[in-house]
């Protein structure tokens, strides 16, 4: 059973995240590798947007392979390399994973391809 923590002795989650989730009887995890802006034949989208949406592609696109949904997603890290983008990715993330509120973490950084604007890492379970 997959079930979001809130304690009310830590500051609240705002933006569609949970501080913690707790994760009981799990039959199955998934790891998934950080996911990149790239489509099958090699193409990088332009602009933040399409990489996003690319990137969160690619991440439902291995959930899917492993038999389960967005919704069993626990933990999900997001590297952008430029923090002017935090706000379009909340909100893509939001269209992409609607009420769902996995625990997360966003990380501004340097990404191995300088044409890559984010990278996405998860964790499922079931």
């Amino acid at each position: 059973m997959i079930r979001p923590i809130e304690s009310p002795h830590g500051p609240a989650a705002a933006g569609g995240y949970s501080q913690a989730v707790s994760v009981a009887g799990a039959t199955e995890l998934l790891f998934i590798s950080g996911q990149i802006p790239v489509d099958r034949s090699g193409a990088v989208p332009p602009d933040f947007a399409t990489q996003c949406r690319q990137v969160w592609a690619n991440v439902l696109a291995q959930v899917s392979e492993a038999g389960m949904t967005s919704t069993n997603l626990v933990k999900v890290t997001t590297f952008l390399a430029d923090r002017s983008n935090a706000d379009e990715n909340r909100a893509i993330r939001s269209e992409v994973l609607g009420d769902h509120a996995p625990a997360l973490t966003v990380v501004i950084t340097g990404i191995f391809d300088e044409g890559w604007l984010l990278e996405i890492e998860a964790v499922a379970a079931r």
